[in-house]
């Protein structure tokens, strides 16, 4: 039985034609793709937390006022978890290899990973706003901080869920 997660996934619901493969084979290209994407995000969080993880012990640190070592705290520890939500597949995939559970590992890795994307939205915008507190003022920190954010906020999820609902709302109409 196909749920409307899965048609969602694969396709089906936005009116697309099926791919002409097994759900085993959809479940590996699904798994393969989400490992690419993966790699991606995960060096990008690696390198954000180990820059986070040094800017404690540079010596301008000290000029960080309170406003600014907040922000800090929370942006370090938001890259601790988009790092883990990020890395989360793999172990999981490990615990349960060969039991017969892919779907379910796909399922709960785009899950982790959408997860780590958020994290890391509010990692980057929190290292973004200590440095513009350092270097201007804690009004330009906000004000920077807010606006990336919400750009990073619109880029990995607003638009993508506002083409899926356009999708659906065209795939539904006649004549369509």
């Amino acid at each position: 039985m196909v749920t409307k997660e899965d048609a969602i996934m694969t396709g089906r619901e936005l009116g697309r034609p099926e791919r002409n493969e097994t759900e085993a084979q959809r479940l590996d290209r699904n798994m393969g793709e989400l490992l690419q994407e993966l790699r991606v995000a995960q060096t990008g969080v690696q390198i954000l937390f180990a820059f986070l993880l040094t800017l404690a012990f540079q010596q301008r640190f000290a000029d960080v006022d309170a406003f600014g070592r907040w922000v800090y705290i929370c942006a370090l520890i938001c890259a601790l978890l988009s790092s883990g939500f990020l890395i989360a597949p793999v172990g999981y995939h490990r615990l349960v290899f060969r039991r017969a559970m892919k779907e379910e590992v796909v399922r709960t890795s785009n899950k982790f990973a959408l997860a780590g994307l958020a994290f890391l939205s509010v990692a980057l915008g929190g290292a973004l706003t200590v440095i513009l507190d350092v270097m201007f003022s804690q009004e330009v920190a906000m004000a920077g901080g807010i606006v990336s954010l919400g750009f990073l906020v619109v880029l990995w999820f607003l638009i993508p869920w506002v083409r899926v609902r356009a999708k659906r709302g065209d795939s539904g109409a006649e004549g369509h």
